[in-house]
């Protein structure tokens, strides 16, 4: 069954060594938040969201300056945990340098508090959520073939969900660098 989501923007880094997992269960509870964009990434660690409905050129900017800030990082996905509300995640090692993207976005949009104020920001990507069969050890089951994931972040990327409209908007390289042999200019994707 859908949900009728209005949508809204979401600053993440992409997780793609478990896009095929997340992408089935996202297919799993609501196809209509499978993306058709080829640059989206299902599967990531949220930073800010919500984040600016309609942002400003200014806010690109400012984003794109923090992200040619902090280097890429390595860090690894193997610890399945679950919050009091049911959701399902995995814990980055080391969580740090996704918290202290979060602390400087949040401080460059203080009209954007993480979750909208309503949680305290915990850096994770979420996998489930506890509902008709599905808990913990089920889930550890599920993610054997996937776990531990070493993964590589290497870039923040803007993204809209909405039903039928997940797609990315824009992407900027952590540290500055080229990602895949591309320029680091800000690759807005509208």
């Amino acid at each position: 069954m859908s949900r009728t989501s209005a949508g809204h923007s979401v600053l993440v880094v992409p997780v793609p060594e478990l896009e095929t997992y997340v992408l089935e269960r996202t297919r799993h509870y609501d196809d209509s938040f499978v993306s058709a964009d080829p640059a989206f990434v299902h599967a990531h660690i949220t930073l800010l969201a919500p984040f600016v409905a309609s942002p400003t050129t200014d806010d690109l900017e400012r984003v794109g300056k923090i992200a040619a800030a902090a280097a890429a990082f390595d860090f690894r996905l193997d610890e399945v945990r679950v919050f009091a509300g049911g959701t399902i995640y995995l814990a980055p090692e080391p969580a740090e340098p996704f918290a202290a993207l979060t602390a400087e976005l949040s401080a460059a949009f203080p009209q954007c508090p993480p979750y909208a104020g309503l949680f305290e920001p915990l850096p994770h990507l979420t996998v489930d959520h506890i509902a008709g069969g599905v808990d913990l050890g089920s889930t550890r089951t599920s993610l054997t073939p996937f776990l531990p994931a070493r993964c590589h972040a290497d870039r923040v990327s803007l993204q809209w969900y909405a039903n039928h409209d997940c797609r990315v908007i824009a992407e900027w390289p952590l540290g500055g660098s080229p990602r895949h042999g591309e320029g680091a200019e800000i690759a807005c994707i509208t």
